[in-house]
């Protein structure tokens, strides 16, 4: 399964500062071991030909060209969270057609973490966005 970027839910930032503050809100939205107190970051902003987009983790492991299970539900559970950012007012929908009343869930399908209270939580992002792993790199000296 691949992913075009066609395909992915474009926004616009009121302010070039609020891209951090997006990025900042999506670590806090996601799916909950509540037992554990561990958040698993669902959609992470993706700023890519000097457009932003709102993606979940699956659809960026598909652009990378790795294997994803990337189902409707994950697509809704997206489209919820681009809602919530448009309602909180930190983000403008450019295509608001793609993002219904039939392809969101419901918000009990979400954990939101205020930020008061993030400290309790362990907030876990399974892909992140330009890190690069350097385990195979070996330095020589000369």
């Amino acid at each position: 399964m691949s992913v075009e970027i066609e395909s992915l839910v474009e926004i616009k930032l009121k302010q070039p500062d609020d891209f951090l503050k997006v990025k900042e809100t999506l670590t806090r939205i996601g799916v909950a071991s509540k037992k554990d107190k561990i958040l698993y970051q669902s959609c992470h902003i993706l700023h890519k030909q000097a457009r932003y987009y709102i993606v979940h983790f699956k659809e960026l492991f598909m652009l990378d060209g790795k294997p994803s299970n990337f189902s409707d539900n994950d697509a809704a559970r997206r489209n919820t969270i681009v809602n919530l950012l448009a309602e909180w007012d930190l983000v403008q929908k450019v295509d608001s057609e793609k993002i219904n009343d039939d392809n969101v869930v419901p918000i009990n399908q979400l954990k939101i973490i205020s930020f008061k209270k993030k400290d309790e939580w362990d907030l876990v992002a399974k892909y992140n966005i330009g890190n690069k792993k350097h385990d195979d790199i070996k330095f020589e000296s000369p």
